[in-house]
């Protein structure tokens, strides 16, 4: 592995696992046995790092995406693999991270702003417009605004004023934001789906999406 592809993949762990703020050029530094001279060649300070990182993030985020969308069985499949993914993610995620991008890293913090409003928007049109067609969802609902909708409330989770994170785990939040999403608009052959799904889960079978 290149040494900047070191810095990257250490970097991401250190920031998941701690926060960004709370993780120094030094440490980074010592975690990979590196000295800081050798990241400032190829990054000119921590800001820049943090940009590269929320963009391989976002990147990763959209090919994933779009395999969950290409290998579903149905729109409500999809939304379950995605449901799971998420679960994932935020159990191995300091929840401090949306914050720290938000206050302190502008940059990166757009990246993942565009990364919300155009590619997960339109995914989500998609996918509801994918169900209305399955059946599997209300056909009378307004897309454009659903879709909002869920981009807003699948990041709910990460607000500290709702969901304090001393009482709360952004897991479990993500995840029953998900499922209440999804009984929201569905119709009865889609919550068919929906419990299909779900005792799957509970017969602890593989995962949906392997």
């Amino acid at each position: 592995m290149e040494i900047k592809e070191r810095i990257l993949e250490k970097t991401h762990d250190l920031f998941m696992r701690y926060g960004i703020r709370a993780v120094t050029m030094d440490e980074i530094a010592t975690q990979l046995g590196i000295s800081k001279k050798t990241i400032y060649q190829f990054f000119t300070d921590k800001d820049e790092i943090v940009d590269a990182v929320t963009e391989q993030e976002v990147h990763t985020s959209q090919m994933e995406c779009k395999r969950f969308q290409e290998d579903s069985e149905n729109a409500v499949h999809e939304i379950f693999i995605a449901i799971e993914q998420m679960e994932e993610v935020l159990k191995a995620m300091n929840p401090l991270i949306m914050y720290d991008l938000e206050k302190h890293y502008p940059k990166a913090y757009k990246k993942l702003r565009d990364h919300k409003y155009r590619f997960m928007y339109q995914l989500m049109r998609q996918n509801l417009e994918r169900g209305i067609k399955e059946e599997l969802y209300r056909p009378e609902m307004n897309v454009d605004i659903i879709a909002r909708q869920r981009i807003e409330s699948a990041f709910l989770a990460f607000n500290q004023d709702v969901f304090p994170h001393s009482k709360y785990k952004i897991s479990e939040v993500g995840n029953e934001l998900g499922l209440f999403f999804l009984h929201g608009i569905t119709t009865a052959k889609g919550k068919k789906m929906i419990d299909k799904y779900l005792q799957e889960r509970l017969k602890n079978k593989p995962r949906l999406y392997e």
